[in-house]
């Protein structure tokens, strides 16, 4: 298995689409990175030679990315500085609520997680009632 940034890409898929797994890399910048490296499209990634590995280093370096752990470390910066002014933003990320608008009176299980079901409950009759 080829190794980028410290990501084992997926050797027996197509060269594009296994440099999606670096975080931070899509369908847009995997296809610019391919084209600007002048790969074969069709290329699996096993078949990448060091010269080749080696022109996408490159190439990333020179468009200044951000990836992987710089990345990660970015985003979570950001969160903590939403939920830290107590921004609406902020607030819902703390609640671990929709952020964007979504309706949550039905829906929204994904961030809600699993229904936790509230009611009543009756108690048993004890025996001092005969």
């Amino acid at each position: 298995m080829p190794r980028l940034l410290g990501v084992e890409i997926p050797a027996k898929k197509k060269v594009a689409y296994s440099l999606r797994y670096i975080n931070g890399i899509g369908p847009t910048r995997a296809d610019l990175l391919v084209k600007e490296a002048g790969l074969d499209a069709n290329m699996r990634a096993q078949d990448l030679t060091e010269e080749q590995l080696n022109k996408i280093l490159q190439l990333i370096t020179e468009h200044k990315w951000v990836l992987e752990g710089d990345l990660r470390r970015e985003i979570a910066a950001n969160l903590k500085r939403l939920q830290a002014i107590n921004c609406y933003r902020g607030i819902r990320h703390r609640r671990g609520l929709p952020v964007r608008g979504q309706r949550t009176s039905t829906n929204a299980r994904t961030r809600k997680g699993p229904r936790k079901t509230v009611g009543v409950t009756k108690v048993k009759e004890t025996a001092s009632a005969s």
